[in-house]
């Protein structure tokens, strides 16, 4: 995409691509979402709710495609149509394990409304179809800034119900049988997985929202089953592809996403063999 020649001096390659501004925005807002979403989706994946973050991502560009219709900012609507999915979904689906219809019929109202707004729009939607492959090498630095403040948001939420979200995910009626109200961390959950989903949108788009939000987290709990560490672990591969995809597509014709999603994918599939074949990587301590 330049006509910078890789020298394979990864110090001066490095040098070289942080000279464009653009890119040290690509990585500062890619090294921040790599980061929500190898957390929040850690617990996407020990929910079970893979296709809730799937559909809430197909959600948010039915938002965008109403944005643009109306002339505001495609990112507006693709955050309010994924915090309403969100919140509609855990309100019709009490539990996480039995959210499936729910998901599947509020996602096909979404997109028929995303399919009415792109009907009714006469010119060429470019910022609302940009969000399906995503868009990271084009951020700005307001964008940066308001990613890590969304992110500031959901670290502090996950903080705060870091206990009562884990146990409700490990065993939903142990949780609710010791006090803890499933509704409501379910309400809150969906609206930390509509906001980190808006986030990822930018760096893998729509349609591989599953690269940065399920894969690397999918790859951790293959790799160790004490929750702490697999967040870390599910956060370093979200991170080491997000940095990779970046880093290689600056000296490639090809996109971002396409990288961040084949190391993600050959990760979970090593992470698959390792497992099949040696056990957990990572043993829980026996007390």
């Amino acid at each position: 995409m330049n006509s910078t020649a890789f020298s394979f001096n990864i110090i001066a390659d490095l040098q070289a691509m942080l000279a464009y501004d653009f890119m040290r925005h690509a990585f500062e807002a890619g090294t921040v979402v790599a980061v929500v979403a190898g957390i929040v989706g850690y617990f996407v994946v020990i929910r079970r709710s893979s296709f809730a973050a799937h559909a809430l991502s197909h959600i948010g560009f039915a938002g965008a495609a109403g944005a643009v219709l109306l002339g505001v900012n495609p990112v507006a609507g693709l955050l309010l149509f994924t915090s309403g999915g969100g919140v509609a979904m855990a309100t019709l689906g009490r539990r996480a394990s039995e959210r499936d219809v729910q998901i599947g019929a509020v996602l096909a109202f979404m997109l028929g409304l995303g399919v009415l707004f792109i009907s009714l729009y006469s010119g060429y939607a470019t910022e609302a179809y940009s969000l399906l492959f995503g868009e990271v090498l084009g951020v700005s630095r307001g964008d940066v800034l308001l990613t890590l403040a969304a992110a500031a948001v959901i670290l502090a939420t996950i903080a705060l119900i870091y206990r009562p979200l884990l146990f409700a995910s490990l065993d939903e009626d142990v949780a609710e049988a010791k006090g803890v109200s499933i509704f409501w961390i379910g309400v809150i959950f969906m609206l930390l997985i509509a906001v980190a989903t808006s986030m990822a949108v930018q760096v893998v788009g729509v349609l591989l929202i599953f690269a940065l939000m399920v894969t690397p987290a999918a790859a951790a709990q293959q790799m160790t089953q004490r929750p702490l560490r697999g967040i870390l672990v599910s956060v370093l591969i979200a991170l080491l592809a997000t940095w990779f995809g970046i880093f290689i597509s600056f000296y490639t014709p090809y996109p971002v996403s396409f990288f961040i999603a084949s190391v993600t994918f050959l990760v979970y599939v090593a992470s698959r063999f390792y497992r099949a074949n040696s056990g957990v990587l990572f043993r829980p301590i026996k007390k």
